[in-house]
């Protein structure tokens, strides 16, 4: 990378921060306010920077335009696919990717086992929320106030005798879920079948989806579906890299709204 584009792309975490000067810019990269100013006249021309009449720079509109743009035309489920084939290949076992919408948790992909037994599940029907693997890991990421409202308003049907009782249950298994970073449902929709999850994260680090991997007990225990878990994170996280563009894995720790 050249010296200068190297130079204008740092002044652009700077401005995200808040307007800044001259002598602030050219603090930050090292350099003259000369060349400050000639990098962020070029940054103005292509509208990546803006100049307040106090003199200070921000953020230009082009920028935040090409995000919106970026965000409105990435789809995670193509992002998603190939991985979600990976996944099956390497296990054997039914992969979901699942999206949250407003009170539902919608199936948007899935990849069969390869063995006779199937799944009955399908692209665009919502899972029971209270205790699929996927429907935890996105409920347990939305805010507090929203988690609580949520649990409260919605109902617990008896599945199975794991399946989650109530309210409070719910919560403090969203509770776990987000401690720990992935969800299981060990017979809790069905006797004889297991899942485990992990979430993939987006740019600010939250839940944008959710995968999953389901077998049945004939085929393998759930003490040895849980011994996947770390391949399962590790590609739900590497979906969430090329998701979000970034080398690094999103993380979100922080119970914020």
């Amino acid at each position: 990378m050249s010296q200068s584009v190297e130079r204008a792309l740092r002044i652009l975490p700077l401005l995200a921060r808040g307007p800044a000067g001259l002598g602030e810019v050219a603090e930050e990269l090292g350099v003259h306010k000369s060349t400050a100013l000639r990098l962020l006249r070029t940054l103005h021309e292509h509208g990546f920077a803006y100049r307040q009449p106090d003199g200070r720079h921000r953020l230009g509109a082009r920028l935040f335009a090409l995000a919106a743009e970026a965000v409105e035309s990435l789809d995670v489920r193509t992002v998603a696919h190939p991985h979600l084939v990976e996944l099956n290949r390497l296990t054997g076992h039914t992969v979901h990717l699942a999206l949250h919408q407003d009170d539902e948790v919608v199936y948007i992909d899935k990849v069969e086992s390869r063995y006779p037994v199937r799944m009955y599940s399908r692209i665009g029907r919502p899972v029971p929320l209270t205790v699929a693997a996927v429907a935890k890991l996105l409920v347990a990421d939305l805010p507090e106030a929203e988690r609580r409202a949520l649990a409260e308003r919605i109902e617990y049907p008896r599945h199975t005798a794991r399946s989650t009782p109530d309210a409070q249950a719910f919560l403090r298994e969203l509770a776990l879920v987000r401690e720990q970073g992935w969800a299981a449902d060990l017979g809790g929709h069905e006797e004889s079948v297991n899942c485990l999850g992990a979430p993939v994260r987006g740019p600010d680090g939250r839940a944008v989806a959710a995968l999953s991997v389901s077998a049945p007990s004939v085929v393998v225990s759930a003490e040895g579906l849980l011994e996947l878990l770390p391949l399962v994170r590790r590609t739900a996280e590497t979906i969430g890299r090329e998701y979000s563009g970034s080398p690094h894995a999103p993380h979100h720790d922080e119970d914020t709204p």
